[in-house]
């Protein structure tokens, strides 16, 4: 898990010299590159914005729904985005989301709680919640929660996968059929995972300091990857947590369970919502056609 690279590569794609030293100099830098990538937002059946669908502690937690054109029912996916657990809402990732919709998904893009001020497991509860929420309210939008599926970015790919692993064996839970996890971090317990002071200050602030969560499979998915659904892993060749999505394939190889992992030459971290980088649409349509296929 190398978050300190990451951030690096994306200071020095937008050439600010920012010190990644804190969480809000974090947000910041994530703040001018989410604004990059939102606009010019494609043509979808409908837009509902802050739907709520949890109280807790006082606060009103809200999703984003996006509706596909035509007629339902339409499968459901449930999204959770990157922003290493510091950052990030349904608007910093709504291209993205858009783009899934126009798919012909359900997309109902998850606004979590973030850490420091809510450490773990106050957001991976939430994820929880909405998808609990996606699976008893879909048909209001059309979708079909008989064909739910999950997916995220970075630490929404480690969300989405440790929520399908939660839910797996859970009395009563919603069926998640796949997930789909776009370069990801999997995997806390490495001897190098926290190896720079970005990555330790990011870890820190969403365990709260609890460094003995990094056993925990709701924090590294990859310790119980044999309990994930299909999965369809897409990374950059050039992305700092490639290791990550390959450890994961490499686990779900020796568990026997279907996936789908896909590495896009020379793409960096984030790629998918970079739509100026040819192969951006193309990874897009490549998950929805395994997601499609996966559902039926």
């Amino acid at each position: 898990m190398h978050l300190g690279g990451v951030l690096q590569d994306m200071a020095q794609f937008l050439g600010l010299d920012d010190e990644l030293g804190t969480v809000q100099a974090t947000r910041e830098l994530l703040d001018v590159f989410a604004a990059l990538l939102n606009d010019d937002l494609p043509e979808v059946g409908e837009f509902h914005e802050a739907v709520p669908y949890r109280e807790v502690d006082g606060q009103t937690l809200t999703l984003d729904v996006i509706v596909p054109k035509g007629e339902g029912p339409f499968p459901v996916l449930v999204y959770f985005h990157g922003g290493a657990w510091v950052w990030g809402s349904p608007a910093t990732h709504r291209k993205l989301t858009f783009r899934l919709a126009e798919q012909g998904f359900l997309t109902l893009s998850v606004d979590y709680r973030l850490a420091p001020e809510h450490p773990f497991p106050a957001g991976f509860n939430d994820c929880i919640h909405a998808i609990h929420f996606a699976a008893h309210n879909a048909v209001r939008w059309g979708g079909d929660p008989d064909r739910l599926v999950l997916a995220g970015d970075s630490a929404g790919g480690n969300l989405a996968a440790a929520a399908a692993i939660e839910l797996a064996h859970a009395v009563g839970a919603p069926s998640v059929l796949a997930v789909a996890l776009l370069y990801g971090v999997f995997d806390f317990t490495g001897p190098d995972s926290t190896d720079d002071d970005i990555t330790s200050l990011l870890t820190d602030a969403y365990l709260g300091g609890e460094q003995r969560l990094v056993e925990d499979p709701r924090v590294s998915p990859i310790l119980k990857a044999a309990d994930l659904p299909p999965a369809h892993i897409a990374v950059g060749s050039a992305d700092p947590l490639i290791e990550d999505a390959d450890a994961l394939r490499s686990a779900l190889t020796r568990a026997g369970n279907v996936h789908d992992y896909q590495v896009y030459e020379d793409m960096p971290h984030a790629f998918m919502q970079m739509e100026f980088l040819p192969p951006a649409r193309t990874s897009i349509r490549r998950m929805a056609r395994f997601l499609h296929q996966t559902v039926g």
